[in-house]
């Protein structure tokens, strides 16, 4: 019995697996990544690596086992048909009687379009009939913090969410999660609302970034359609820019809120601050 872990050199899969090795032997654990030379590492710790694609359904083939649990990380392939990819790991999932799928999905709250491949593979994860574990992830610190450059350049914290808040947390927190659902029992049929334990607001980003710089930065609303613009501009294909700044409208109206609790629950510890991510960021 495997415990199998797709998108394994992705950001979040990658920290999944990291954090699996302190758990589990590392012959239980399997890496199913597109190319190998990026698991190289992995593999030299004894991590059994699969390579398949989600486009390409016959790489899946007999590559679960009856017993194995599966984490889904879901696919950034906004334009190749994302519901697809994922019905291709189900398919194969079902089809080999794994003992559970766990899924990274998005909040049950968020309506803009970035959630719509979400449900779509929810849907699909249901009518499979397999045992699953909906893991609704929040948004993640990273997505601000990994974009400072351009803050600290301009001296401006630049969003369309008005004074929307957001529960955020890092991808190392979300990444626990999913580890004590693959490692842990009872978490068959469930679904997790997952955020981090303090809300915050961008004007809130702007001054801890401030506070950690020594910079003055301030932020600065703008409308859905002028961020949808900046985003084009700096080289995000349209689609995805106006994903993106439909994600700053749901914050605006607090979609990305998320008080359940569940993510610091199921890691046995409170979420990563904000301001900590905001160090590493700057360290690093």
């Amino acid at each position: 019995m495997s415990i199998v872990v797709t998108g394994a050199t992705g950001h979040l899969g990658r920290l999944v697996v990291e954090q699996l090795l302190e758990k589990v032997p590392a012959e239980r654990i399997t890496a199913v990544v597109r190319t190998p030379e990026k698991a190289a590492d992995l593999a030299g710790r004894g991590v059994r690596i699969a390579v398949a694609d989600y486009n390409a359904p016959e790489t899946f083939d007999g590559l679960f086992a009856a017993g194995d649990r599966v984490l889904l990380i879901s696919g950034n392939e906004f334009d190749k048909g994302r519901v697809r990819q994922h019905r291709v790991v189900i398919d194969a999932a079902e089809a080999a009687g794994v003992a559970l799928l766990a899924y990274t999905s998005a909040p049950g709250s968020l309506s803009a379009a970035l959630a719509d491949d979400h449900r779509g593979t929810e849907e699909a994860l249901l009518a499979s009939g397999l045992p699953y574990t909906l893991l609704r992830n929040g948004w993640y610190h990273e997505n601000y913090t990994e974009q400072l450059a351009p803050v600290l350049e301009h001296g401006a914290v630049v969003q369309a969410a008005g004074e929307g808040r957001i529960s955020s947390a890092s991808r190392a927190d979300y990444a626990a999660a999913a580890v004590a659902v693959l490692t842990g029992e009872g978490h068959e049929n469930r679904t997790y609302e997952l955020g981090g334990d303090q809300a915050w607001g961008f004007a809130e980003f702007a001054a801890e970034v401030s506070r950690q710089t020594g910079k003055e930065i301030g932020y600065r609303p703008v409308s859905v359609e002028e961020y949808q613009g900046i985003l084009a501009g700096a080289g995000l294909p349209g689609p995805l820019a106006a994903i993106l700044a439909g994600v700053d409208a749901s914050i605006e109206k607090g979609e990305l809120v998320v008080d359940s609790g569940d993510l610091s629950r199921l890691t046995g510890r409170p979420t990563t601050p904000l301001a900590q991510s905001i160090a590493a960021a700057l360290e690093g």
